[in-house]
């Protein structure tokens, strides 16, 4: 569904025809540009906007069916964009992704929508509070979404920095360390930071281009050359971002180790001592078992005090082994 529809000019909503073609021929007579805001659109409805704004078949694909890595692809007659909104649920600690397919052509900007967390709200009520902005074209359409969800995902690092630290204090702690819910929550906490690299990992070398730095850098289609500080900007953002996602799934890894080699501790104690007490317990039991052959001459048959002397040599053997196995650590 078409959730927002308005023709900018001089970085100012203006009142324009409701067909959409004759929109875009106003946008362009007037110098200015449509911005058009879809939510999960099915093919039907999404048929007529690519139809009139001449959208690549492949990238209307993509759009449609979403689930896409971010990326930036460059077509004759736009320039496809993908980025992956995240949200931090606080009530379930989780991370869940949305995606953003955006359009950019000389007067056109087009933004699918699919899954929550995207701030495009927002990106448009900044904008048309910043006219000066607005008025760059497309290009700061791009900017502004691009800006917000990299922002957030800042904001989102930063949410799973303290969630990691109080896992790391339930690890280390004496009575939760063993627990045998904590090593799914280290496992699952993982998979979370897993979902958001996939959104900021891949985003880098799109950003890159948009900035013209690296190996990636150059002219984009249908972008002002002029706002490539703002994307350099912005990509420092991601930057930051990426280092903060790598230093989350390392200090997750070395806390899913230490956690692995308390539990092998832990196992090992319990060993040692069922092996100690296996061992005391052997000792009575030989001698029981010698004490109970079938000979002529053994204790309490011909000797009156060899009950109470082999029960002495139990209680000391057993009292011996005890300590040593105390000094030991053992028990």
């Amino acid at each position: 569904m078409i959730v927002d529809c308005a023709i900018y000019r001089d970085g100012h909503r203006a009142d324009g025809p409701e067909d959409l073609s004759d929109a875009l021929g106003a946008a362009r007579g007037a110098g200015g540009f449509v911005w058009i805001g879809l939510h999960e659109p099915t093919e039907e409805e999404f048929a007529l906007v690519s139809q009139e704004f001449g959208l690549h078949p492949l990238a209307v694909e993509d759009a449609l069916k979403a689930h896409q890595r971010p990326k930036l692809e460059v077509y004759d007659d736009s320039v496809f964009a993908v980025l992956k909104p995240v949200v931090y649920e606080p009530d379930s600690d989780a991370v869940s992704t949305g995606e953003l397919m955006i359009f950019l052509g000389d007067a056109f900007a087009v933004v699918v929508r699919h899954g929550g967390g995207s701030p495009l709200k927002a990106v448009r009520q900044r904008l048309e509070h910043e006219p000066e902005l607005l008025g760059k074209g497309p290009t700061a359409v791009l900017y502004a979404i691009a800006d917000a969800t990299v922002d957030h995902y800042l904001d989102v690092a930063v949410e799973l920095q303290t969630d990691l630290e109080e896992l790391e204090a339930e690890v280390f702690s004496p009575e939760g360390g063993g627990s045998r819910h904590t090593a799914s929550r280290i496992y699952t906490f993982k998979r979370q930071v897993l979902e958001f690299r996939r959104a900021t990992g891949p985003l880098a070398p799109p950003l890159a281009r948009l900035a013209g730095t690296g190996v990636y850098g150059g002219t984009v289609p249908f972008v002002n050359d002029k706002a490539r500080p703002f994307f350099r900007d912005v990509s420092d953002h991601l930057t930051r971002v990426n280092e903060s996602v790598e230093s989350l799934d390392r200090l997750v890894s070395d806390i899913l180790s230490a956690h692995l080699a308390q539990t092998s501790v832990r196992q090992n104690d319990d060993m040692r001592k069922i092996s100690a007490w296996a061992a005391m317990a052997a000792v009575p039991t030989m001698l029981a078992g010698i004490y109970g052959m079938n000979f002529d001459h053994m204790p309490e048959l011909h000797w009156v005090g060899s009950y109470p002397a082999v029960i002495a040599l139990m209680a000391a053997l057993e009292v011996l082994l005890y300590r040593q196995f105390k000094r030991r650590g053992w028990l």
